[in-house]
């Protein structure tokens, strides 16, 4: 399977990336970054690399997989910036299936777009929220998932295509970018290391599912292998929206606890209040319906994650210190 994975830079891409390195049946494509900063160039640059990855697909004869884990939006983002997000995704689709399409390859792929099962589920009743729990998102960024979720629908049915929305639980791991509003656990593990300490907005009973990056990325991958099974078996492109989590609830204050217990010291926190905490709603434990026998799997358990994290964390300071030196 030839792999595009949009997003090959961020902390489930780059996982991504590891998990297509370490399955013999598949192979990346090749691709630079989307250009983010340069707004005008974005459509020209994923026409450029749709023609590319659809040439390359005709050429090896292969099944393909287009994987959209890029996003710079978070729950406090602005409406203007989530709707450049979803129209760039949006011209990505449309040149994709377009340049499939146009080698005969379009029935041979699947489609991933990583959506939010925070943004999507935020005012959502009765958790444990399920694929079949009905969205109902509290802030724009909830509502330019769905509406990616949507254009995915339309333009996969109309081309053919199968696809996947993973609609993920709270990501963490090592390489979580730390300049995006987001990833407590990575904020927490920077705390511990650093004078300055990590602002909590929530209440401390708040629930949530965390999942280790690397789960989620063998996830993705075997989502997409699943969907391709499927649409081979029955003849028919598969449509199927999963919830990507680890199926555990952890409160805020059971999370600082195990950080207690393995940087053996109070974490590093101050508590406050802010506006945007009335879009994190309480409990959002999640568990998933569809597709249970991937879900059949050791998962990496919280504290083994968040050491992982902490390790990441004093690799890069000391990484930082070292160059200013």
């Amino acid at each position: 399977m030839l792999a595009w994975v949009v997003g090959a830079h961020g902390l489930l891409g780059q996982a991504v990336l590891r998990e297509v390195a370490r399955r013999p049946q598949w192979t990346l494509f090749a691709a630079e970054s989307l250009p983010w900063s340069d707004t005008p160039a974005i459509v020209p640059t994923v026409a450029r690399l749709a023609r590319r990855f659809g040439e390359a697909v005709s050429g090896a004869d292969s099944e393909w997989a287009f994987i959209w884990v890029a996003g710079a939006g978070v729950v406090a983002s602005g409406e203007e910036g989530l709707a450049l997000e979803a129209s760039v995704f949006e011209s990505a689709l449309a040149t994709v299936l377009a340049a499939v399409e146009a080698e005969g390859m379009g029935h041979r792929g699947v489609v991933f777009l990583a959506s939010s099962a925070g943004g999507v589920y935020a005012g959502s009743e009765g958790p444990p929220f399920t694929e079949q729990s009905v969205p109902a998102p509290l802030a724009a960024y909830g509502r330019a998932k769905l509406r990616m979720e949507a254009w995915l629908e339309e333009s996969a049915a109309t081309a053919g295509v199968s696809t996947v929305v993973g609609r993920i639980a709270n990501l963490y791991g090592p390489g979580q970018k730390l300049s995006k509003p987001q990833g407590l656990i990575s904020h927490l593990a920077l705390a511990q290391l650093s004078p300055r300490p990590a602002s909590i907005f929530v209440p401390l009973d708040t629930v949530r599912d965390y999942l280790f990056v690397d789960d989620c990325a063998l996830l993705v991958c075997d989502s997409l292998e699943r969907a391709r099974r499927e649409a081979i078996a029955t003849g028919e492109p598969v449509h199927g929206t999963k919830i990507l989590a680890s199926g555990a609830g952890t409160s805020v204050a059971a999370l600082l606890g195990s950080f207690r217990q393995l940087a053996r010291r109070r974490p590093h926190v101050a508590l406050g209040s802010s506006p945007q905490a009335s879009l994190q709603p309480l409990d959002l434990r999640l568990s998933s319906t569809f597709w249970p026998e991937l879900d059949r799997r050791q998962l990496t358990p919280l504290c083994v994650g968040i050491r992982a994290t902490l390790l990441d964390m004093s690799a890069r300071k000391q990484l930082s210190t070292t160059a200013t030196e």
